[in-house]
């Protein structure tokens, strides 16, 4: 059965609601859009959770606690390069490649293919529980791979999935998942930091990480609202005004409900909008390459040995701060708005060069100094991926918006894929350098 939209307005005008209800349903309307913002925020949080924890534990991982074979003593590396660095025989950016390569073949496919959210999401959750459980119990490193490698998948599957999905909501929840995704980073590092420091090994630490597949479930399920597709208009009746689909739950027309944009069928006309995404996609996808550089390929040989803490923990609370950063600037979009992502991404590349003279010679003073410097590239990083995705929320909308949403999630992942197989090459060159006098 097909209603005008103009019918739908003439029945409400016809039949005015008491005063009390009126208030009630602002009431209840008001605590829904509540309820989604929470909701989001916490997908968020859960979805991001594990890819974070996996860099963190990255130097454990590589290190004898969960190898015996994977660690080069000091000794070890003046008789193969006259170097005194502290290095692991394999660079952290191999995490980061197990981490991010199965992200990246899952966003390809993923916006292409039939949704089944809620199927998509308890595979999340199932994913998530199993990276968990295999690093923890892992006896060989391969185990341990391959549970980050699940935690990429659930990543990857996740991001694409709840991006498209939040096209069916208000466009706040775009910044609310963009906050989750970087309280994942900051709760995901700190937790993982802090509950090695008080005495925890890194295998129990991932243990009591179980919990959070179990609160992905629990948000998506009976937290967040469930809602059908957007109101599309499919055609006109005799006097030019628009008809809904029928097969669509009939709603008021709103202005995240009601599109006017074309359906995105066939796989060729999702192909053709590839190239109008790329100002959304280049900027960020440089911003990431920048920064994942960075993290994988510098702060490991960052190393300040008059400090306080230990090499381990130095890379484990540089990353804590630079997660930080990256949490700040993902929950500001509503308070700040830059458009031009461009700038971000000049600001980024003077970050690379900053921390990769000092991985070479050294040069800072203070460990403050590299903690300022990681803290500004993570707002950086954090900024670029929450404006780029509150301006497509805003210049594009319908079935576009949410294509455009999972597709351009695969930049940033194409970002931290080339520099990881960059990262990798350039930890073995450094660790063969002598350190500088």
């Amino acid at each position: 059965r097909r209603q005008s939209c103009s019918e739908l307005g003439e029945r409400q005008q016809k039949t005015p609601e008491p005063k009390s209800r009126r208030i009630l349903l602002n009431l209840m309307e008001s605590g829904e859009k509540v309820r989604n913002l929470i909701a989001f925020w916490l997908l968020g949080l859960c979805n991001n959770y594990a890819y974070v924890v996996m860099l963190s534990a990255a130097h454990d991982i590589l290190s004898s606690d969960f190898s015996n074979s994977t660690t080069l003593t000091v000794n070890e590396i003046r008789e193969i390069s006259n170097s005194t660095r502290d290095c692991n025989k394999m660079s952290t950016a191999a995490i980061l490649l197990a981490d991010i390569a199965p992200s990246f073949l899952v966003k390809v496919f993923a916006p292409f293919i039939l949704t089944f959210t809620r199927c998509r999401v308890v595979v999340m959750s199932l994913l998530t529980t199993a990276s968990f459980l295999l690093v923890s119990f892992s006896t060989e490193l391969w185990m341990a791979f391959l549970g980050v490698v699940c935690a990429a998948i659930s990543g990857g599957l996740g991001e694409v999935t709840l991006l498209q999905y939040s096209a069916r909501y208000n466009k706040n929840v775009v910044s609310t998942w963009a906050s989750g995704t970087g309280g994942s980073g900051i709760f995901g590092a700190l937790s993982y930091a802090g509950l090695t420091l008080v005495g925890f090994s890194p295998r129990h630490t991932l243990l009591l990480m179980l919990v959070v597949p179990f609160i992905l479930i629990v948000s998506f399920f009976f937290v967040l609202e469930r809602k059908r597709r957007p109101l599309r208009i499919v055609s006109v009746n005799s006097d030019g005004e628009p008809l809904l689909d029928e097969e669509e739950e009939v709603r008021e027309p709103k202005e995240d409900y009601l599109s006017t944009e074309p359906e995105l069928y066939t796989f060729k006309e999702k192909i053709n909008m590839i190239p109008t995404l790329l100002k959304y996609m280049i900027p960020v996808g440089l911003v990431y390459l920048f920064e994942y550089t960075i993290n994988q390929g510098m702060l490991e040989l960052v190393y300040f040995p008059d400090a306080w803490l230990d090499h381990s923990s130095q890379y484990r609370w540089f990353l804590v701060t630079y997660q930080l950063g990256v949490f700040i600037a993902r929950s500001s979009v509503n308070l700040i708005h830059i458009q031009k992502i461009w700038i971000l991404t000049i600001f980024q590349f003077v970050n690379l060069i900053l921390l990769s003279y000092e991985a070479v010679f050294l040069y800072l003073p203070s460990i403050w100094i590299a903690f300022i410097i990681v803290f500004w590239e993570g707002l950086i990083g954090g900024a670029a991926y929450v404006n780029t995705f509150y301006k497509i929320s805003h210049e594009l909308s319908g079935p576009r918006r949410e294509f455009a949403m999972g597709a351009t999630s695969l930049a940033d992942c194409i970002g931290i894929l080339t520099a990881a197989a960059v990262s990798m090459p350039i930890h073995t060159l450094l660790c063969s350098l002598p350190v500088p006098e």
